[in-house]
């Protein structure tokens, strides 16, 4: 007993992962996800489209990838800026291209052929770390389930979001026990964002002991 008392005070002087990103209401603010209404798909570098321009065979073009700017190239206007725009409104940027100088009324479709994959990063005390891929309006507990859920020595109430927005790198550090109970709200993830599971070092140390007990032959109450 004098043993376990020993490996339980230990246990409380570890030191967990340590954060100083904001929590609570803060947290959802730094990581928050304008509501628009419906999830609309913005086309990213990498997505593979069609481009239609009725009745101009000549100028309408398959499978064009979306290059490193952002843009496709387009017989007679060139380049056009696509990333971050769905389709529907790329096909009016086209209509507007072609109408300003070349046709009268021109009517373009845009379809999307290919989608890179949109991935997360999860990170610490998961079962399985690694990139995942992730839909439109997924959530941290989507990314939590997709990596095995948090393993048994995890830090719930330290799960950290960072994510760059223009350069500009926000976090916000969120409590799963809280969410996954209804108390606050499961924020929703983007594209490339890193989630971290922190470590409970006080957890750790004590499956280590629960280990330890069948080959110490120690038994007791607590």
């Amino acid at each position: 007993m004098a043993a376990l008392a020993c490996a339980l005070l230990l246990c409380a002087c570890q030191q967990s992962l340590e954060s100083t990103l904001p929590a609570g209401d803060a947290a959802y603010a730094a990581v928050a996800v304008p509501d628009a209404g419906p999830v609309v798909y913005a086309l990213q570098v990498g997505d593979r489209v069609d481009v239609r321009v009725f009745q101009e065979a000549d100028l309408s073009v398959e499978d064009v990838a979306i290059d490193e700017t952002g843009s496709i190239t387009l017989p007679l206007v060139g380049s056009i800026q696509a990333a971050g725009r769905t389709t529907q409104v790329l096909a009016k940027d086209v209509e507007r291209a072609y109408g300003a100088r070349f046709l009268r009324d021109p009517y373009v479709t845009v379809v999307l052929r290919a989608a890179v994959a949109r991935t997360v990063s999860v990170e610490g005390e998961v079962e399985r770390p690694g990139v995942y891929a992730i839909q439109p309006g997924q959530t941290l507990l989507t990314a939590m389930a997709l990596s095995g859920s948090p393993t048994d020595t995890a830090k719930l109430d330290e799960v950290l979001i960072f994510r760059t927005v223009n350069g500009e790198r926000f976090g916000g550090r969120f409590d799963i026990n809280e969410i996954r109970s209804g108390r606050m709200p499961d924020p929703a993830l983007l594209p490339g964002d890193v989630i971290v599971v922190g470590f409970s070092a006080a957890r750790g140390r004590y499956q280590d002991f629960l280990r330890a007990v069948p080959i110490l032959g120690i038994f007791g109450r607590f």
